[in-house]
């Protein structure tokens, strides 16, 4: 970047609400010199709008669902169709929300776009969410829609019974939406995408990633949305999801190694880049294009407490190991068993044990 440039935005960043004329007059430039200038940053992302709003490098971008989660857990066996004594713990929740933590407490800088209502629910994940570092300018709150909620039945070992979704606010994210945010989105290094978000909302993201060559990455939301993945994959860098999820996308009986493989030449065929399959305390599998699928094996967890958020751990770590080392998904996989163990051993969503210390332990 031109030494006149850097000083503009260095400007920019000191002085936010700094004027044109302001601006002209410190730099010595024409104001139409100056307009010019500041429209070009502008449409290449390195302005978000007024107050001018610089874009930070390398940002990473989480889309889709903040929600509250409520986890109630059997205090013994599980017992259908009558009353079950059981624990009952609240926190922040919801797949991107989730990832975007994770990500924040790693210390990387982090963009959450999000819908939430105008309610007391909604208000607290934003500020929780600023506590942590995450920005959420550019999220839409609802008048007329409440915040959403996930509540999971854990039974007496923490293992999901049930998870109930209650998630009207992502079907704001829509076509306006992505125009609103436009230019905000064009600064992330790394896009992070949920299936809560509407089917016509996930195709306009892997156009517009194609387009610009973007890297993008889709995280399943549960198996009943897997139909918000569109057939043309072009764009997708990466997604992640288990077993029953990727049957569901394929519709393939994955019951063989060979299935899995054709599963994989499928999606390829569509456009995927990278695919990630979880599969609970097996071993991961993951491939790039071009190349068979590869075990990761499992890592050994002990002293499990729920299975709450294990899997957006996951996903955050292995967009951390990517953007640290790019053409590396086996270490990318390994950082995100190592988020996904730390969760298993806690009872909060996102644990708070993980730290920028993290990163430095597990360097390749």
């Amino acid at each position: 970047m031109d030494k006149p440039r850097q000083r503009l935005l260095a400007l920019l960043r000191e002085q936010p609400f700094i004027t044109q004329d302001a601006l002209a007059a410190q730099l010595g430039l024409a104001r139409s010199t100056l307009t010019h200038q500041l429209a070009q940053l502008t449409r290449e992302g390195l302005i978000l709008g007024r107050a001018y709003v610089l874009a930070e490098p390398r940002q990473l971008l989480c889309i889709g669902a903040a929600n509250r989660d409520r986890k109630l857990r059997t205090q013994g066996p599980a017992r259908l169709a009558s009353s079950n004594p059981a624990s009952q713990l609240e926190s922040a929740g919801g797949v991107a929300r989730n990832i975007a933590e994770n990500l924040a407490r790693l210390g990387l800088p982090v963009q959450l776009l999000t819908a939430v209502g105008q309610d007391p629910a909604g208000q607290a994940l934003l500020a929780e969410a600023a506590s942590l570092g995450i920005r959420t300018h550019g999220s839409l709150q609802l008048a007329e829609v409440p915040t959403g909620s996930y509540t999971a039945v854990l039974d007496e070992h923490g293992d999901l019974l049930i998870g109930l979704a209650q998630m009207q606010a992502c079907e704001a994210l829509d076509a306006a939406f992505l125009q609103s945010t436009l230019a905000l989105r064009r600064s992330a290094s790394w896009t992070v995408l949920d299936l809560n978000l509407p089917a016509a909302t996930v195709a306009a993201l892997l156009a517009e990633a194609a387009a610009g060559q973007r890297q993008q990455a889709a995280v399943a939301a549960s198996v009943p949305k897997m139909d918000r993945l569109p057939q043309d994959l072009r764009g997708l860098s990466l997604l992640l999801l288990n077993r029953d999820e990727l049957a569901a996308c394929t519709s393939i009986h994955l019951d063989s190694e060979a299935a899995l493989d054709e599963a994989w030449s499928q999606l390829q065929a569509r456009g995927l880049q990278r695919l990630v399959l979880t599969q609970g305390s097996d071993d991961v599998r993951c491939a790039c294009t071009g190349e068979p699928l590869r075990r990761v094996p499992a890592q050994a967890v002990t002293d499990i407490v729920e299975v709450t958020g294990a899997g957006d751990a996951f996903a955050a770590g292995v967009v951390a190991g990517l953007l640290r080392a790019p053409h590396d998904l086996i270490a990318a996989c390994r950082l995100g068993q190592r988020l996904a163990a730390l969760t298993l051993q806690s009872a909060a969503t996102v644990s708070p044990l993980l730290s920028p210390a993290l990163l430095e332990e597990t360097a390749p």
